[in-house]
C-alpha cells in the first residue's frame, strides 16, 4: 500500500509540475474522466481504463497502463509520462476514434533499445522510449495520415510518421517532426 501512496503522491506532484490540473481547469470541454482503450500488439493484452477522474490520476489504472506499455522483450515496467497519456487521449479523440489504440512500442529498456538500434534503421540511441516518454501507435480502421496530422496538431512533442511500418510515433519531448 505504501508503494501506491508513494505513486499517487509522485503522480500528483508530477501532474502539478506539468500543469495537467491547470489544463483540466482551463479546458471546460475536458471530461471529468479520461479513458484509454489500448491493445499491445506484441503481448496480445488489452486494456480499457479510466486513468484520470475527479482531477486526479487513478493509481490502479496508471499501474495497469504501465504494465501494458512495458518492454515486451524483458517485461521491465516503467512509470509512463502522464503527459503522454493525455496526448494519446487527445490525439485519439481528434481522429474521432472510440476504437482501441494499437500499441507498437511504449517503454523500452536500455538493453532492448540497444538491440533495436543495432539491428533496425531509425532507432535513436537516446530514444525517449527509454524515459517512458514515447509511444508508437496505430488505430485500425483509421487513416494513418489523419492520425499523424492529429498528432502534429496536438503539439505535445515529437511526432514521427512511419507509413511503411503503419505507425505514428508520439513523445513528450521538444516539438519536432520527421
Amino acid at each position: 500500500m505504501n508503494q501506491r501512496r508513494s505513486f499517487l503522491k509522485s503522480s500528483a506532484l508530477l501532474a502539478s509540475a506539468l500543469g495537467v490540473p491547470a489544463l483540466a481547469r482551463a479546458a471546460p470541454t475536458m471530461p471529468h474522466e479520461r479513458t484509454l482503450r489500448m491493445y499491445n500488439t506484441h503481448t496480445g493484452e488489452s486494456l480499457r481504463t479510466v486513468f484520470w477522474a475527479e482531477g486526479k490520476f487513478v493509481p490502479d489504472a496508471m499501474a495497469d497502463i504501465n504494465k501494458l506499455l512495458r518492454d515486451h522483450r524483458n517485461n521491465q515496467v516503467a512509470q509512463m509520462d502522464p503527459k503522454l497519456l493525455f496526448l494519446l487521449d487527445q490525439v485519439s479523440a481528434a481522429v474521432g476514434s472510440n476504437e482501441v489504440v494499437h500499441i507498437i512500442s511504449g517503454y523500452r529498456s536500455p538493453a532492448s533499445n540497444q538491440l533495436l538500434a543495432e539491428t533496425t534503421n531509425g532507432v535513436a540511441k537516446h530514444s525517449l522510449h527509454l524515459e517512458a516518454k514515447a509511444i508508437d501507435v496505430r488505430i485500425p480502421g483509421r487513416d494513418l495520415a489523419m492520425l499523424h496530422k492529429a498528432a502534429l496538431h496536438a503539439g505535445g512533442g515529437g511526432v514521427g510518421y512511419y507509413p511503411d511500418s503503419q505507425f505514428v510515433h508520439m513523445d513528450t519531448g521538444r516539438l519536432r517532426h520527421w
